[in-house]
C-alpha cells in the first residue's frame, strides 16, 4: 500500500527512489513529530543502506514540496511532521519532548480578532505552548 506521503510525492511530480519511498513511509506512520535522526533509525531498520545524508536530503526536498513541515519546538533539532490537512496548534511537554496537537476554537477566534484590532487580516499563525504536567492536586479544577 502507497503512504500518504508517497502519494503527494508522486502528484507533485518527485521522482520516487526506493529509499525515498522508504523515508515516506517512515514518515506517515510516524505518531509522533521526528527528527531527521530518528527518521534515520526508522528507516534504517527497513534498508540499512540508508544514510542520514539521504535522509536530510529527502526531507528537505519534501519539505521544499510542502509535503512536509518543519518545527522548531525550542530543543535545537528541527522536528517534521506531514503538512496537516486542516490547521492545528501545538503543546510540548518540555520534560519529555512529547508533542501534543489540539485545535482550539475559542484560541482560533482570538488570534483574528487581534489580528483585526491591529489592522490586518490573519492568513497564516503557528501557536506553540511549552509546559510541564501539572501535579496531580494541580490539575484543572483543583488548584
Amino acid at each position: 500500500m502507497i503512504s500518504k506521503i508517497e502519494e503527494l510525492c508522486i502528484k507533485k511530480g518527485l521522482r520516487m527512489t526506493e529509499q525515498r519511498r522508504v523515508i515516506a513511509r517512515v514518515l506517515s506512520d510516524a505518531d509522533d513529530h521526528p527528527d531527521v535522526e530518528q527518521v534515520h533509525r526508522r528507516a534504517a531498520e527497513v534498508d540499512p543502506r540508508i544514510s542520514i545524508a539521504t535522509v536530510y536530503r529527502t526531507v528537505r526536498l519534501f519539505e521544499e514540496a510542502s509535503i512536509l513541515e518543519r518545527h522548531d519546538f525550542g530543543d535545537g533539532r528541527a522536528r517534521y511532521e506531514e503538512a496537516p490537512e486542516s490547521h492545528h496548534d501545538h503543546l510540548i511537554d518540555v520534560e519529555s519532548g512529547k508533542v501534543i496537537e489540539f485545535r482550539n476554537e475559542q484560541v482560533e477566534r482570538l488570534q483574528r480578532e487581534i489580528a483585526e484590532k491591529l489592522g490586518f487580516k490573519l492568513v497564516d499563525h503557528r501557536l506553540e505552548l511549552f509546559g510541564v504536567p501539572l501535579g496531580k492536586g494541580e490539575r484543572k479544577g483543583r488548584g
